[in-house]
């Protein structure tokens, strides 16, 4: 099958969804690429339209064990005329439960035929020097995982004559969907008194959460928890105190300490 161009979608606060997604477009070796990056608010407002003749590849973050809410709207907007796609969960070295089934199944609701979906590995959004979770993940060995899977997804594209021919994919993924329950809103970010109010943090938030003209204000009911804010600071600035988020860090900390590999699925 014949695809004239790619185009990559991630949501990455803190760069490693971004990373992953880059180094299977380098597997795949297409000479016409479009990065689309969700992450700024901005961004989200564009609906995406893909045809048959591209390969359409999407990558998100795990929260919670599904796709993030904030995503849904944009997700559900795409308009996919029978592209080939290729679905990537990027999960804290804890579990991805539910979200690339979900995934999976909103990109075919639009219109995308998978491909091959795949789970990798980040640094967790509430890994810290004191509660490390999957630190510097992806590593050398990821980034080697989904350059095999690029390549990997060439081979596909090309043993096959019509997206419609490509049977589907099982992955593991529960439905109905995990209950997210409640938001977590909760003040869980110390601001130091080292804040140059640079605003790198403000210009970092995926929603918005943090003023522009002072980053000591951080608007809670906003906030995602990604953690970027913290994780973006040249001056180590921002960091996360005692609350519930604190404890469920310290908690992944001990339970997660075992290395997951990617798994990828055709």
């Amino acid at each position: 099958m014949k695809i004239q161009s790619l185009k990559l979608v991630c949501f990455s606060p803190t760069g490693t969804t971004k990373s992953i997604i880059q180094r299977i477009a380098h597997g795949i070796n297409q000479s016409n690429v479009e990065l689309i990056d969700i992450t700024k608010p901005n961004a989200r407002k564009q609906q995406l339209k893909t045809s048959e003749n591209e390969l359409l590849i999407v990558a998100v973050p795990v929260y919670s064990g599904r796709v993030p809410v904030l995503l849904s709207e944009w997700l559900h907007s795409i308009k996919a005329d029978k592209t080939p796609t290729v679905c990537i969960v990027v999960y804290g070295n804890r579990d991805y439960e539910d979200a690339l089934l979900e995934l999976k199944e909103i990109l075919k609701k639009r219109g995308g035929i998978p491909i091959a979906c795949a789970a990798f590995i980040g640094e967790h959004s509430f890994s810290s020097f004191d509660t490390p979770i999957a630190v510097a993940r992806p590593d050398a060995a990821d980034l080697n995982h989904a350059e095999m899977f690029g390549r990997k997804i060439s081979e596909t594209l090309q043993s096959i004559s019509l997206a419609d021919d490509f049977p589907d994919i099982n992955v593991p993924g529960n439905y109905p969907y995990r209950d997210l329950g409640d938001s977590l809103s909760v003040d869980f970010i110390a601001t130091s008194d080292a804040c140059l109010q640079c605003g790198i943090c403000a210009d970092a938030c995926p929603v918005g959460a943090i003023d522009l003209e002072d980053s000591f204000i951080i608007d809670k009911e906003k906030c995602i928890l990604c953690c970027a804010c913290i994780k973006c600071c040249p001056e180590s600035a921002k960091t996360m105190k005692s609350s519930i988020v604190k404890d469920i860090a310290t908690r992944l900390s001990k339970m997660c300490r075992e290395r997951k590999e990617p798994v990828l699925f055709f």
